[in-house]
Formats: C-alpha cells, structure tokens, sequence
C-alpha cells in the first residue's frame, strides 16, 4: 500500500486515481449505503470536490483502495463553505443542523469527509493500516496548510478504530440516526500531529489517462 495526496490542480499527476475514488465512493455511499447525494452510474461526486478541497487516497497495485477528503473550514465555493457549517446554516436536508452546535470558521480546523474503503481491503490488519494511511495522508495535507485539528462527522464507531490506532479522536457532537443507512453518525474531532512511523509514499506516478467513464 503507498498513500498519494493532491488536489485538483494535481490530480492529474496520479492518472485515474480521482475518478476511481469517485467510483469508490458511488459503490460504498450510495449503492451500498443508499445515500441521496449527486451521483450518476458511475461516479459519486458533490459541490465539495471543488479547487478548495485536497483528498488522500491508499493506493494498491495501484488501484484505489481507500480514500478520503479534507478542506478548511474557511473555505467557499460558490454558495457553498464546508459540509457541516453547511448543515448548521440548514442547507443540507440529511443532516440535521444541531449536530455541531455552532458555526466554525477558523484556519485551525479542516474538516474531512467520504472517507471510504473498498470490499476488497479483508482483514483487520489491512483495514487497520488502509486507514491509518488515509488519517495520516490528511493530517499531513492539514499540518502544511497550518492547521493544528481536524474534525468530521462519522460513525461512532470511527472513533473507536482511530483511538485503537493512536489517534486522539472524540467526541464533539450529539449522535443522530441517518435516516438513509439507519446507522449512528456525530462530529468527531482529533489533533493533527504528524506520524513518527513512515507512511509509504507513492514512488511513481501514473501515466496520465482520460478521466471519463467506461464505454457501455
């Protein structure tokens, strides 16, 4: 497994590996999870995969295995910011707008969503190193851009794999039910302190090839 992260203005250096993520994504959120969000046969894509936001993708035999995205809370785009400031304004209709408590806007905090692996990453021991790879891929992303915390509403149960893990993550909001995949969601919150292990890096890159959608 090597990590990769990037932004738009770099995507291309990683040939397919966006598009993939974006495939990923529309197999887990919404064939799996049956979300409501913008999708088409192929891809899952929202007005959060815009130039402000950077992603942190596992890449294996160099398929995307895992992947995740990460942008400052004071970023817009458009009439948008980030995705739970969203939701505390009442723009979004599956999230409820208490389920953070209060409008944050500070260079300090990024805030990370569609955090995603794939059905072929098995065991324990793979999902447990996919994951570090991907939280630490974002903290470093984070920590360049001089941020000192990260935040992100998930699954409760997120936060027990990320404290098993080393990482400082808890609690910062009131639980709800997602009315989509009935399963258990809050905010989340943990420091962004950089790994002393060495998470392998991409040593190559990848050709670069159309970012399009098979032919059927």
């Amino acid at each position: 497994m090597e990590n990769i992260t990037f932004n738009l203005s770099t995507l291309h250096l990683h040939g397919s590996a966006f598009y993939d993520f974006l495939r990923l994504r529309k197999r887990f959120f919404v064939d799996t999870l049956g979300w409501h969000i913008p999708h088409d046969d192929f891809v899952e894509m929202d007005q959060y995969d815009n130039p402000k936001a950077w992603y942190s993708l596992v890449l294996r035999d160099g398929e995307v295995i895992g992947g995740a995205r990460a942008m400052a809370t004071t970023a817009t785009w458009g009439s948008h910011s980030y995705m739970l400031r969203d939701a505390v304004q009442g723009k979004l209709i599956d999230i409820p707008p208490e389920v953070l408590g209060e409008d944050i806007v500070s260079a300090d905090i990024w805030e990370c969503t569609r955090l995603v692996m794939s059905e072929t990453v098995e065991t324990q021991a793979e999902r447990s190193a996919c994951l570090t790879m991907i939280v630490q891929g974002l903290i470093n992303v984070a920590a360049d851009q001089g941020a000192t915390q990260l935040m992100s509403l998930s699954p409760l149960a997120l936060m027990r794999a990320l404290r098993q893990l080393g990482f400082g993550a808890q609690r910062i909001g009131a639980p709800y039910t997602n009315d989509n995949d009935g399963r258990r969601y809050a905010v989340l919150s943990m420091p962004v302190t950089r790994s002393v292990a060495d998470v392998p890096r991409a040593t190559h890159r990848a050709q670069p090839q159309p970012l399009h959608a098979p032919s059927v």
